[in-house]
């Protein structure tokens, strides 16, 4: 009985150093603080701006013409011949078609590029991390975020890794 008590006991002091060692392998970052701040530095968002700007303003205009014909068309209609009402509600149904149309091709446009951007710097970000975690020594990089508790002996390697970005 007691060869057990110590077979066990030795085993519980293994697994305890063990765990301390692989403490000292182990990092958190904080990738929605460095994705944000990557994605400021770069100007992603003024990069997707000014691609779709073009586009933006074809579909206001295309938005004021149509709200400027629907307003005619309540305001005269009830004086417009019956056959001049039904071709401007059908011009206008057209219109509004359209409008629609392009508006939910520009959204698609815009959210796969914007998609395509974000990917770009999460691949870096994660490069980034990889590299910081190697020349550092650190075996498993968890993001801050999602972890419950890290104590003390848990390297935070955030700035690291953003400097290592830029």
């Amino acid at each position: 009985m007691k060869k057990w008590l110590f077979a066990a006991g030795l085993g519980l002091a293994m697994a305890a150093s063990a765990s301390v060692q692989a403490a000292d392998s182990i990092a958190v970052v904080n990738m929605g603080n460095l994705f944000q701040q990557v994605a400021q530095s770069t100007g992603v968002s003024k990069t997707l701006e000014n691609e779709f700007k073009g586009r933006a303003s074809e579909l206001q205009n295309m938005e004021g013409d149509l709200q400027s014909k629907m307003q005619r068309l309540q305001r005269d209609g009830s004086t417009m011949k019956a056959a001049d009402r039904s071709k401007a509600e059908k011009d206008l149904m057209a219109q509004r078609q359209q409008f629609q149309t392009k508006a939910q091709a520009f959204e698609q446009d815009r959210q796969r590029r914007s998609n395509e951007e974000r990917g770009k710097l999460v691949t870096r970000i994660q490069s980034a991390v990889k590299k910081v975690a190697d020349d550092k020594g650190i075996d498993v990089v968890l993001d801050a975020n999602t972890v419950a508790y890290a104590g003390s002996s848990v390297k935070d390697i955030t700035s690291d890794v953003l400097k290592q970005v830029k």
